[in-house]
């Protein structure tokens, strides 16, 4: 089965123009990120601080975007729009669950590229 990839390998590619180290550097940047990401992310939840979801929200969105990590970012969104709607309660909860596993699917192949 066919699966989409969670990044745009296409704008590493383009970016890196051929250079390996740059190529690394960048996925090593993407996978640094990703890691900060679900420790702030964790962080907010624990403390239900908006701000420091918030924070990190805005600081990974350029990211998020330029290598297209849709799903990931949806998912972010969305729990920005429960926040705002509804707390930290029960449905922040179940979000809370989704972005964890969209975020291992993202970390797991980014690890992957990282290690080629």
């Amino acid at each position: 089965m066919y699966k989409i990839p969670p990044i745009n390998l296409e704008r590493i590619e383009e970016m890196a123009d051929g250079d390996a180290e740059f190529r690394a550097e960048l996925i090593l940047a993407i996978h640094t990120s990703l890691i900060e990401l679900k420790e702030k992310y964790l962080e907010g939840a624990q403390n239900e601080s908006t701000e420091t979801i918030h924070l990190i929200r805005h600081k990974v969105k350029p990211t998020l975007m330029l290598f297209e990590l849709e799903r990931l970012r949806l998912s972010i969104q969305n729990g920005k729009e429960i926040i705002e709607e509804k707390g930290f309660k029960e449905d922040f909860l179940l979000h809370l669950d989704d972005f964890l596993d969209t975020w291992q699917e993202v970390f797991d192949f980014v690890s992957e590229e990282l290690n080629k």
